[in-house]
């Protein structure tokens, strides 16, 4: 298809809701250089059904069938169908701005060594309000140019998100695709293993929106977290060859922290095991102040009755849905 087309991928898993708004969005794109593949991963809705009345008066847009096997496999599989050198990533319940592809292309020509393209997003809650993140270690906007420190970076809001994001297919073949059989941080494992090789380009111009009140998102499953993250052992492995600069070093290894952190918080509020998230904690040796805080904290938490864990997060469960919604 050329160095400067598109495949972008759309896994479809019972969205029947949201998935004309993003293919409509696609539609839209001022760039047209490209080819939609759906992947419909055993959808049980009429999903499937809206895609192929779409895809009547539109030849660039067509779709694969599979039974279900969850969203690694699905981008996976459509990263196999893909005929492009550029593959783009477009969750079903989320959209573009008609600049998204253009302005994609815009960072490729200027920085053709990045290993991801990556911009900035915006995120729609339920009450209809609209929030931007702020992102960490990154220069104020308008700027675009490789991200300083993406380890860094990614201590705060995600720089990289699955629907504002393209990757050259080359840059897949080597690092791997997304892992099967996690639930959570699947799209994350992918960019944390680009990081480590190559430089990550990223623009602040707004033209991706995640939509935080669509139906049936994987966010919200907790399961099946013992599986570790590929990320984690290719990070150990590339520390132990001593392969990273010292400042990318020290990001690196306050991030795995943080990481781990986050593994046993899900253990500790959302699975109730104590135990488990104890055993993480003492395998967690952060530097920083702020991410040290958070280890004392989740220690305490430990300790407390199971009770008291779950009313705790029930309450903070209730607070975070009524600001959502204010």
């Amino acid at each position: 298809m050329g160095p400067n087309k598109f495949s972008i991928i759309i896994p479809l898993y019972n969205k029947e809701k949201e998935i004309d708004r993003a293919i409509n969005s696609v539609l839209r794109q001022s760039y047209e250089k490209y080819e939609v593949i759906v992947i419909n991963d055993g959808s049980t809705d009429d999903g499937p059904e809206k895609v192929k009345n779409i895809a009547k008066n539109n030849n660039k847009i067509r779709m694969v069938s599979q039974p279900n096997a969850g969203v690694s496999a699905a981008r996976n599989r459509g990263i196999k169908e893909a005929g492009a050198d550029l593959i783009a990533f477009l969750d079903a319940d989320d959209s573009w701005k008609s600049e998204f592809l253009e302005t994609i292309l815009r960072l490729k020509k200027k920085f053709p060594e990045a290993g991801a393209y990556a911009t900035a997003y915006e995120e729609v809650f339920p009450s209809g309000k609209i929030v931007v993140p702020k992102f960490k270690a990154i220069p104020s906007p308008p700027w675009e140019g490789i991200i300083p420190r993406y380890f860094r970076s990614a201590l705060g809001p995600p720089p990289v998100y699955t629907s504002a994001v393209v990757v050259p297919k080359i840059v897949l073949s080597e690092v791997g695709n997304f892992p099967v059989g996690i639930n959570m941080a699947e799209d994350k494992d992918l960019w944390e293993r680009i990081a480590l090789r190559y430089p990550i380009a990223f623009s602040h111009q707004i033209v991706a929106t995640y939509f935080q009140n669509a139906s049936n998102r994987l966010c919200n499953i907790y399961s099946y977290v013992e599986r570790e993250r590929p990320f984690l052992k290719v990070a150990h492995e590339a520390i132990i060859k001593g392969e990273l600069p010292q400042n990318k070093l020290f990001d690196l290894k306050e991030y795995i922290a943080s990481c781990k952190l986050v593994l046993a918080s899900i253990y500790l509020f959302h699975l109730f095991k104590p135990d488990e998230a104890r055993r993480i904690l003492r395998e967690t040796f952060p530097k920083t102040f702020r991410i040290s805080k958070r280890k004392y904290w989740l220690c305490l938490w430990t300790i407390m009755p199971t009770s008291l864990v779950r009313l705790a997060w029930t309450l903070k469960q209730n607070i975070k849905n009524l600001i959502a919604y204010l």
